[in-house]
């Protein structure tokens, strides 16, 4: 059965099979979308050292074929066969690729996948979708990755350019035009015998538009299959996609962005009808910034920095907190957690916003009880193990954390309002007796034990003292003492305009206990 990872998850490969002839299968299709799918081979410091090394269309294989393009294949937008005990030892890093070829942008995808076959069987898939991407036109989906052994790592992060600029981004020369498909070009690359079954296919994609002409410059006699530039090395012959009736050597060099002139203008620096000869000062413009011994659009000598307004200086205040204990809050916002071989953590899934150091992500089952329990009761949690030496830190959604610790004690609180927690705690869910719900009461999380527990509000909360009958609204409760009593009841003097919402707010929780025990309130319903 395949393994489900998340944004951010790692696995070694040795945990997923013992194979080192990988079939790599990206699916990813948008409507009116066309996606160029590379692989980038890299160095030790994450740099295309050897462009040979850069596998996509016009570069099918490496020159040993540890790494081969396969085309479309089961159903998959694209694959590729990867042979581990292959890859030269320079090759640190294989960064799998999507970028779109014209326009468009990732946040139009619709849902996709990247996923790796041994055998014959699928081990391993991360999906994503549109939802999490916005303008980006290019995303790195996944990494095969040396680290003492090989390993996968779900990445998911997008980027603003398209493949030119991520080949730029890795180290690598972008030659100045591209070769269309030669008229009959060998066959696509056969798949190995140890690729997948076929699978359902996706509906293909409609073509995609042809591009614009440029401005000024004839429509071109027909678009190229792809848009993005080669990699030096694979430049094709003078003249190659010279505009019909130009001859080679006529052909015009390419425009610098900055040098545009409008169709009919004389050639050079262009000014505007009525502005005087040289460098185009826009409407308003200032005459000089302070410090500036010429006017705006002349050769300016910018005033030095004030020491005040250094970088440094002005990040001062963010920097990283000092290691205190194993949990350090690192701001009102974010938590740091310290590991160390054989004491993990548990965290909800997605909270991870940074790490450092040898860390390992897994997915942290609950088994058939907690699944059933957590759908029953509303308290199941999606957890992540996070094992290893170094320091991980979360974060949910801008939420206020406070880092509670025990010590041979209990704490109650709710699943909705936990960060994340030492996994040598131990958790139980209680149910809340008493009347005014369907089945009669609510649920809570119980930890136990020797450890901290990083718990997530919205908004500053209140530690209210329990008294004779203190009642708090359950939708807004977020811990309380192991010995403060809780029981559902119904407000009856009280009516349901005095809460926020219409509907079944008028249950609330009633705490008892002896003085010392204490309930958190957080001023957010959830």
């Amino acid at each position: 059965m395949a393994r489900e990872f998340q944004r951010g998850h790692k696995a070694k490969i040795s945990d997923l099979t013992a194979g080192t002839d990988l079939y790599v299968g990206v699916q990813i299709s948008g409507p009116g979308l066309t996606f160029d799918i590379s692989c980038f081979g890299l160095d030790a410091d994450e740099q295309l050292s050897d462009d040979r090394y850069f596998v996509f269309f016009n570069q099918p294989k490496s020159p040993e074929e540890s790494i081969q393009l396969l085309g479309a294949q089961a159903g998959d937008t694209e694959a590729f066969r990867i042979t581990l005990d292959k890859i030269p030892p320079q090759i640190q890093k294989l960064s799998f690729t999507a970028t779109i070829d014209g326009a468009g942008q990732m946040s139009q995808i619709a849902p996709g996948y990247v996923r790796i076959v041994a055998g014959g069987e699928e081990v391993a898939r991360y999906s994503f979708a549109g939802g999490e991407f916005t303008t980006e036109r290019a995303v790195m989906l996944g990494d095969l990755y040396l680290k003492d052994v090989w390993r996968f790592a779900a990445v998911g992060q997008g980027f603003d350019g398209g493949l030119d600029a991520l080949l730029k981004n890795f180290g690598g020369e972008v030659a100045e035009e591209e070769p269309a498909p030669a008229p009959g070009a060998p066959a696509q690359t056969q798949a190995p015998a140890f690729a997948p079954p076929p699978q359902a296919a996706a509906p293909p994609a409609p073509p995609a538009p042809a591009p614009a002409p440029s401005f000024g410059a004839p429509a071109p006699a027909a678009p190229s299959v792809h848009t993005a530039p080669t990699i030096a090395g694979t430049t094709p012959p003078a003249g190659f996609g010279t505009p019909p009736g130009v001859p080679p050597q006529a052909a015009p060099a390419p425009t610098s962005p900055q040098m545009f002139t409008p169709p009919g203008a004389p050639a050079g620096q262009f000014t505007p009808p009525g502005a005087p000869a040289g460098q185009f000062a826009p409407p308003g413009a200032p005459g000089a910034f302070p410090g500036q011994a010429q006017p705006f659009g002349g050769a300016t000598t910018l005033a030095p920095v004030p020491p005040e307004a250094n970088v440094r200086v002005v990040l001062t205040k963010y920097a990283e907190a000092p290691v205190g204990d194993r949990w350090t809050e690192q701001n009102p916002q974010l938590v740091r957690a310290t590991l160390t071989k054989g004491a993990n953590i548990l965290a909800k899934q997605g909270s991870m916003v940074a790490y450092q150091g040898d860390i390992d992500f897994a997915h942290k089952g609950s088994g058939l009880l907690g699944k059933l329990t957590g759908a029953l009761t509303g308290q199941g949690m999606s957890l992540m193990r996070c094992s290893g030496d170094g320091e991980v830190f979360l974060a949910d959604e801008a939420s206020r954390v406070f880092v509670i610790r025990l010590q041979g004690e209990q704490l109650y609180t709710s699943a909705q309002g936990v960060l994340a927690f030492d996994e040598a705690l131990d958790t139980e869910v209680r149910r809340i007796e008493g009347a005014g719900l369907p089945g009669g009461g609510l649920f809570s999380m119980l930890f136990s034990g020797t450890g901290a527990v990083a718990v997530k509000t919205r908004g500053v909360p209140v530690v209210i003292p329990v008294g004779p009958a203190t009642y708090v609204d359950g939708n807004a409760v977020i811990a309380w003492s192991a010995g403060a009593q809780a029981v559902t009841t119904t407000a009856l003097r009280l009516r349901r305009s005095g809460y926020s919402r219409q509907t079944s707010e008028a249950v609330n929780l009633q705490f008892r206990g002896a003085p010392g025990n204490f309930v958190v309130v957080q001023p957010f319903e959830v």
